[in-house]
């Protein structure tokens, strides 16, 4: 077990982050991803946060789901921050005022060092848009891991 998971997220914590997306996709076509960062690497260091978030973005492939319907949400461990960011075709569909208040309640959570709890809250707060915004269509597949990406 490393660091990172015995001291913010447990192995079984991680588990439950994970199971709770593969609940939420199975009634949307849309993916949510988490990624976790414990520091920007050197490349990074002038990057916003924003910015970090939508390189990572990319590089997990979520530019590639079927109707833009992607969610990253990325924690940056080192600078106690995260972001939240949905693909064009969530964010035609989603408020601007969704979004803050999904990051303020979710950071209500993390301010009490209840990691899990606050991801978990706010892949189902994402599944439930996802879900009335982009249903699940016969045939669809889960297009992207469920599993919580650590780097």
């Amino acid at each position: 077990m490393s660091f990172f998971e015995k001291n913010i997220l447990t192995k079984d914590e991680l588990q439950k982050i994970a199971e709770t997306i593969k609940s939420v996709e199975r009634e949307t076509i849309g993916e949510v991803r988490v990624n976790i960062h414990k520091r920007r690497s050197f490349r990074d260091k002038n990057l916003s946060l924003y910015d970090l978030a939508v390189k990572n973005f990319y590089s997990l492939g979520m530019d590639k789901t079927k109707e833009k319907s992607g969610v990253l949400i990325l924690l940056l461990l080192s600078e106690h921050k995260f972001q939240i960011i949905g693909d064009e075709g969530i964010n035609k569909r989603v408020s601007k005022e969704f979004w803050e208040s999904l990051a303020k309640k979710t950071s209500e959570y993390f301010g009490q060092n209840k990691f899990s709890e606050g991801i978990c809250y706010a892949v189902n707060e994402v599944g439930a848009v996802l879900k009335k915004e982009f249903p699940m269509k016969p045939g669809d597949t889960n297009e992207l891991s469920n599993e919580v990406v650590i780097s």
